[in-house]
């Protein structure tokens, strides 16, 4: 369980500060894909490194399953699975001793360690490179090395940032098909990306990002009634064509302020 309080952060950039996240609030349960969505720039990775403890929010607070970023950030690391293009491998290392690494970061028993690495070898049909350089992978098997990498320590909560970014189609099914095995172990997920498309195919519910500001937020449905359309790319055109000037939700638009 995720749950996120008016967190905030400001850059310092020289004569004019930048407000890159606004004052944002939302809850992801257990077993719910969240959809963070929006542009680029609008503040979906600097929220997501909030929550995670690598970077300090100016005011709000972040909670995972029961502990506070800014009084337990390691307690967090602990529960938290990352995946983001942005993570590289140890390119001298192979997947299964990566996997090994982090497994004894994370604390995992040797005897434990080995059963997920198969387990996991497995699930993203890792076995054909597992014993191979990191640096002669492809950009999609790079990726699955990560996937099972965020999984290693087995963490009750998934970030996961642009997760498809330089992945083919077939690359981008095993993406999808991950997030569904989240969802059934009962994960809670974060996915930011600006790719409308897949996050309809993936998500459960979306807050919708603009300048800093968490500007919408529902199920597909409930922001089909908002909108009266019918993708979520339609949706999101329509809701952020104009500058937002105040934070509105689903239920604001039908009239319910929350």
């Amino acid at each position: 369980m995720i749950r996120v309080q008016n967190l905030t952060r400001i850059f310092e950039a020289g004569k004019q500060d930048v407000l890159a996240v606004d004052h944002i609030s939302f809850a992801v349960e257990t077993g719910e894909v969240y959809g963070l969505l929006g542009p680029n720039g609008a503040g979906k990775t600097t929220t997501l490194r909030m929550i995670l403890g690598l970077l300090k929010p100016t005011s709000g607070d972040a909670e995972v399953e029961g502990f506070r970023v800014s009084t337990h950030p390691d307690e967090i690391k602990r529960r938290v699975g990352l995946v983001s293009t942005s993570a590289g491998l140890y390119q001298w290392l192979t997947p299964r001793e990566i996997l090994s690494f982090f497994a004894d970061v994370y604390g995992v028993s040797a005897a434990q360690a080995e059963d997920r690495i198969q387990r996991l070898s497995d699930l993203f049909r890792l076995s054909e490179f597992l014993d191979r350089r990191s640096a002669t992978l492809s950009t999609g098997q790079k990726q699955r090395v990560n996937l099972a990498r965020s999984l290693i320590h087995d963490p009750p909560v998934m970030l996961m940032d642009e997760p498809t970014r330089g992945l083919d189609v077939v690359g981008s099914k095993v993406i999808f098909d991950y997030i569904d095995h989240l969802r059934d172990e009962g994960k809670a997920v974060i996915v930011c990306t600006h790719r409308l498309d897949e996050a309809e195919q993936l998500c459960d519910r979306f807050g919708l990002l603009y300048q800093g500001k968490k500007s919408y937020e529902g199920t597909l449905e409930e922001l089909q009634q908002c909108t009266s359309c019918q993708t979520l790319t339609q949706i999101f055109l329509q809701l952020l064509d104009a500058p937002v000037t105040k934070t509105e939700t689903v239920a604001a638009a039908q009239g319910e302020l929350l």
